[in-house]
């Protein structure tokens, strides 16, 4: 009955007795500057333009408060009321697991939803670092891949560099349903309107949906709401952490991230300098990364999988490169493999999990070191295989990655291992041919 009680007592808390307004005095191409507001509102707060549509405060000034609306500006008039909300907060709960949300706390698949009893900030800073706990033990996947090669451990924090069309939501699909978590918090940030569903029903399906909290914002959204969803699953990931809970946190993408931080960047005045990106890019992209991660000792993790969609396959490009510095480990799939038919379509060589080799055992880490020359000796020697333009006995190694390949390549495509003990088992029979 107490969560009940707690329950109404935080929507009780919503509404407000006095409400203080401002009004609009120019439109500009992006913005609306109101007057009115100083006295109350602060940078970052929340407001809704003429009853109806929202927008936050980017700029205050003798003017006035500086606000990019959240929708489109049509039908706006000079002295039109704005309205201040408030703190930009959002109060998640257990209730909200198996459940579809926006950016704001509003359930997308028809339901009621239940406001948790303690409003969160949406930019929380991470543990301090000294109180941290360290990374934990190698958790389960269900992908022989990231069970033995790249393996995941509570509190890591990866990156999965991508293009289009590789695979890469099913892969986060497959991560989703196989990893060894108690909630999964799920950022859809940017995508396709259609996408959602077939994402939840399709990819995620019944069974990972249970456990998950999906929070999304379509591609047709405004740029806060597309931060936003980020930020908001973050907080949501947060809150099941501090209840001792180990998260798994899904960001697809942070690319659609930082692009949805540029439109508002740019419309705050800050001056484009990182390939079209403002200079704040890299410590928004950087200061969610760091709220991931091990908790302090009387809490849980969070486990995170962040996304980056890389255009021709360019790792050096501002999000990649500033992502990857602060990540624990990337994974890198690769287009050629994709094509010929290999799922997920890991490019082994280029991917590396930092959790090695403290994750696995000297034996393990033998069998790793092993299929990684295989692996790598292949690739060297392909193109003149392919040619015939080399001689068997030329170079042990190569005689013998050439043999051991088509398993090596099969077992990075397997999946439905129940654990990394079985992952390994066949990675020894691959390598014994």
């Amino acid at each position: 009955m107490m969560s009940v009680f707690e329950g109404l007592m935080a929507e009780l808390a919503e509404i407000r007795p006095v409400r203080h307004f401002g009004r609009v005095k120019q439109m500009q191409a992006a913005t609306v500057l109101a007057q009115g507001l100083s006295l109350r509102a602060r940078l970052g707060d929340r407001v809704e333009i003429a009853g109806s549509i929202g927008g936050e405060i980017l700029a205050m000034g003798r003017e006035g408060a500086e606000i990019l609306p959240e929708g489109s500006m049509e039908g706006l008039a000079i002295n039109d009321p704005v309205e201040h909300l408030g703190r930009n907060t959002i109060a998640p709960d257990v209730s909200w697991i198996g459940r579809i949300i926006d950016p704001y706390g509003a359930p997308l698949d028809g339901r009621p939803l239940a406001r948790g009893a303690k409003p969160r900030p949406l930019r929380s800073p991470p543990p301090p670092p000294a109180l941290r706990k360290r990374l934990g033990g190698r958790i389960s996947t269900g992908l022989d891949a990231f069970n033995t090669m790249l393996p995941l451990v509570r509190g890591q924090r990866i990156g999965l560099f991508a293009g289009s069309g590789v695979g890469k939501t099913m892969l986060l699909g497959q991560l989703a349903r196989g990893i060894e978590a108690d909630v999964v918090v799920l950022a859809l940030v940017g995508e396709r309107g259609r996408e959602l569903r077939d994402f939840t029903e399709g990819v995620l399906g019944e069974e990972g949906l249970a456990r998950s909290v999906v929070v999304s914002a379509t591609s047709d959204q405004s740029p806060l709401a597309r931060r936003r969803a980020a930020m908001t699953a973050m907080a949501v990931a947060e809150h099941f952490r501090d209840l001792g809970k180990h998260v798994l946190l899904l960001c697809d993408s942070v690319t659609r991230f930082a692009e949805a931080h540029r439109e508002i960047a740019l419309a705050a005045g800050e001056s484009p300098s990182l390939r079209g990106f403002p200079p704040s890019t890299a410590h928004q992209i950087m200061a969610l990364a760091e709220r991931a991660g091990p908790g302090l000792e009387a809490h849980g993790d969070i486990t995170a999988v962040f996304t980056v969609l890389v255009a021709g396959s360019d790792m050096d490009e501002p999000v990649a490169d500033i992502l990857r510095g602060v990540l624990d480990g990337h994974v890198i799939l690769d287009r050629t493999i994709a094509e010929r038919g290999r799922f997920p379509a890991i490019d082994l060589m280029r991917s590396v999990s930092r959790s090695l080799p403290a994750a696995a055992s000297p034996s393990e880490n033998a069998q790793i070191s092993e299929a990684r020359r295989l692996i790598g000796a292949w690739e060297r020697a392909e193109m003149m295989v392919q040619a015939g333009l080399y001689a068997q006995g030329s170079d042990p190694l190569t005689d013998r990655a050439i043999k051991l390949f088509a398993r090596l390549d099969g077992f990075l495509g397997g999946s439905g291992a129940k654990s990394p003990v079985e992952s390994f088992a066949r990675l020894k029979k691959a390598l014994d041919g």
